[in-house]
């Protein structure tokens, strides 16, 4: 029997409050303890509402991912401005990369725990991919604007780098207080700079 609210969504209005509310319930809990039958009772619908518009959860969870991986795109370019210099930008990015761990610790628990299955299977989540992707490159290009194989070491460097401490900082079971988000994103930031400076050590050996 449907509720007066589950009447009230209309032309695709319950497919966003579905990820609306799914989003709010992984960053709450964490993937493994959200299901959709609590998110139907939180919006106030039938068990059987969602399944309109998601095959499983598995489905809806990819939606969630997808969401979250476009804040983590936006999270990325806002940290610097077009007219900064390479590094700065760089720099900058790996900050704001370990600033979003932290403040969406389920959700980027939740991205990086996707099966590369499914990124190469669901189009949206590769694109959302490349687009994160393409925000570090960019940087690197500029830096290596001739050496293909050397902008890519130092976007793998600088990425696994910043990976790094956002798991450092995310991986105890408390949530990090501002002064260690703050030294993370900072050390985080200076590695990255370390890493421009010293980017000839990447280079694979020939």
């Amino acid at each position: 029997m449907s509720t007066g609210r589950e009447k009230s969504y209309h032309h695709g209005d319950l497919r966003s409050a579905l990820i609306d509310g799914a989003v709010d319930l992984v960053a709450e809990r964490g993937e493994r303890r959200f299901s959709l039958a609590e998110l139907s009772r939180s919006l106030g619908v039938t068990a059987a509402a969602p399944y309109r518009h998601f095959a499983d959860r598995d489905e809806l969870l990819a939606a969630v991912a997808l969401r979250a991986l476009q804040e983590f795109a936006a999270a990325l370019a806002a940290g610097s401005s077009e007219t900064d210099p390479p590094e700065d930008k760089l720099a900058a990015m790996a900050a704001a990369y370990v600033r979003f761990a932290a403040g969406r610790p389920a959700l980027f628990d939740l991205v990086f725990g996707l099966g590369l299955d499914r990124k190469h299977r669901d189009p949206e989540l590769r694109t959302a991919f490349e687009t994160v992707e393409t925000e570090l490159a960019a940087g690197v290009a500029e830096l290596c604007p001739d050496d293909p194989g050397a902008a890519e070491a130092l976007a793998d460097a600088i990425e696994a780098t910043a990976h790094g401490y956002a798991a450092l900082l995310t991986d105890g079971p408390e949530a990090p207080a501002a002064a260690d988000i703050d030294r993370a994103a900072s050390q985080a930031a200076k590695a990255t700079r370390a890493l421009i400076q010293g980017r000839a050590a990447l280079r694979a050996p020939r």
